[in-house]
């Protein structure tokens, strides 16, 4: 998933789609937003809208999928999601479908920008119970569309394996492999639960040090909601950790295969020196986070 052949997308391109199948709005401004994402280009178009773009073939299910399913599930949720204005098509200048959403206000979430810990963590978690208790009839199942999330952690067995190889020397591997088949083993007997699919900070909108919306439903499916957990290492601290669990309440199998879904990507990153020093650095925070609580749970 880390290595798709990724396309670049000028502003004129966006320009060109715009103007040649949204004429009405042609004369807004376009401009590629500060923090863009790996998996979708996106651009500011006008004040209120934003340009989604796949940067990669693999992406381009989540684009009708998005379109399909975020009107349904918005009206649900209780913090704001980005709403589908339009579906763009294959152009000369761009390959794949593309659309128009909704632009959220605030900034991507960070523990500078967070008011109260307690506060954020226990309101990402009612986001998560709301969202665990929309209908799941004709949602999309685990599969490609969403890298597997919702599914089983053991389509990712062969991966970790390779990670781990690859960082015997940097990490403590025996534990990281006892942790990583713990997960594996942990049994799921719930409900099928939609989930997001890719809970992770710069998918998380804080305006005035609060959570206010979650974007990139790309991932999302119906499934085992374990997948959803992992942001109480990736970006909460303790006492944020501590009101997301109380608040959440999953069980003990669901911390387990989540551990798994968190450390599966921490070592994916290091195993392949993805990201700048910064992201290796919390990827080997989260690998030590997530095997001491592995530890301390035998």
């Amino acid at each position: 998933m880390l290595d798709d052949e990724r396309i670049r997308i000028s502003s004129s391109v966006v320009r060109h789609l715009i103007s040649t199948q949204f004429p009405n709005w042609r004369n807004l401004p376009i401009r590629r937003v500060d923090a863009d994402g790996w998996d979708n280009s996106t651009f500011r178009l006008g004040d209120d809208m934003k340009v989604r773009l796949p940067a990669s073939a693999e992406y381009v299910p989540q684009v009708a999928k998005e379109y399909r399913w975020l009107p349904r599930l918005a009206p649900l949720l209780p913090v704001g999601v980005p709403m589908p204005l339009a579906l763009g098509a294959p152009a000369r200048t761009y390959p794949w479908p593309w659309a128009v959403y909704r632009w959220l206000e605030g900034e991507a979430a960070s523990p500078e920008r967070i008011d109260d810990q307690r506060k954020f963590a226990a309101d990402l978690a009612q986001f998560l119970r709301a969202l665990q208790q929309i209908d799941t009839v004709d949602g999309p199942r685990p599969g490609p569309h969403s890298f597997y999330r919702g599914g089983s952690l053991s389509t990712y067995n062969a991966e970790t394996m390779q990670s781990l190889a690859v960082l015997r020397d940097e990490i403590d591997a025996h534990e990281a492999v006892a942790a990583w088949e713990a997960a594996l083993a942990a049994p799921w007997h719930g409900p099928t639960v939609w989930v997001h699919g890719d809970m992770a900070a710069t998918n998380l909108i804080v305006k005035n040090g609060r959570l206010t919306g979650v974007i990139d439903f790309g991932c999302c499916a119906v499934g085992d909601p374990a997948c959803d957990l992992t942001i109480a290492w990736t970006l909460l601290g303790e006492e944020g950790e501590e009101a997301f669990r109380t608040t959440l309440s999953a069980d003990k199998s669901a911390w387990t295969r989540a551990r798994g879904w968190a450390l599966w990507k921490a070592l994916l990153i290091l195993a392949k020196k993805v990201g700048k020093r910064a992201d290796q650095d919390q990827a080997l925070g989260i690998v030590a986070r997530v095997l001491t609580e592995h530890i301390r749970s035998i």
